[in-house]
C-alpha cells in the first residue's frame, strides 16, 4: 500500500461533512482514510495507481454517495514530504506576514511564464511542474491572491497553505 493525499476543491464546512467524505473514501476501496482541517484534505492508502485513475474513483464515488463532485487533486505523501522538507520559499525573501501557499494543478502549464507575478501584496513565485509556488499578505481586499492564481493557471487547481500541506503530508 502507499499513502496518498487528496486535495478537493470548493469542500468547506458548509458544504460537506468530512465524516460522510471519509465514508465515500472508504466506499471507493481506500483504506486508513483521515481527513484532515475540514476543508477538502483527505489523506488515504491504496495500493500504486496512476494518480489520474485515484483522482477518478474519488470523484466518482463522491458524486455516487454525496450526489455532488469535487474536483480533485491527488499527490504521493511522499512527494509532499519532500517537497516540504526541500523548503521551497527559503530562497524568497517574504514579509514576516506573508502566507505561504502551495497551489496544486490539475495538469502541467502550457506556455512559459515570466515570475514573478505581483498584484496587491501577492506574488506568484515559482512553478515547478504541476506545483506552483506563492505568497500574500493577508489584508482587507481579501484573498486576492487566488484571483490571480485562477487568471494564470484557470480553475483546474486548488491551494493550500504550506502549513496545510506540511500537516497533510504527515498524516
Amino acid at each position: 500500500m502507499e499513502r496518498y493525499v487528496a486535495f478537493l476543491r470548493g469542500v468547506s464546512p458548509m458544504n460537506c461533512k468530512m465524516p460522510e467524505l471519509k465514508r465515500c473514501f472508504e466506499a471507493a476501496g481506500f483504506v486508513d482514510v483521515k481527513t484532515l482541517l475540514s476543508s477538502g484534505n483527505v489523506a488515504f492508502s491504496a495500493r500504486p495507481e496512476v494518480v489520474p485513475v485515484l483522482e477518478r474513483m474519488a470523484e466518482e464515488t463522491m458524486e455516487k454517495h454525496l450526489g455532488k463532485r469535487f474536483m480533485t487533486i491527488v499527490r504521493p505523501s511522499a512527494f509532499l514530504q519532500s517537497l516540504v522538507a526541500r523548503a521551497p520559499f527559503a530562497e524568497f525573501a517574504l514579509a514576516a506576514n506573508a502566507k505561504p501557499v502551495v497551489t496544486f494543478l490539475l495538469r502541467p502549464c502550457e506556455g512559459t511564464l515570466t515570475l514573478p507575478l505581483e498584484q496587491a501584496q501577492a506574488a506568484i513565485l515559482k512553478l515547478e511542474g504541476t506545483e506552483v509556488f506563492s505568497a500574500y499578505v493577508p489584508n482587507e481586499k481579501g484573498p486576492v491572491f487566488m484571483a490571480l492564481l485562477e487568471k494564470t493557471f484557470g480553475k483546474q487547481i486548488t491551494t493550500r497553505t504550506l502549513d496545510t500541506v506540511r500537516k497533510c503530508a504527515a498524516a
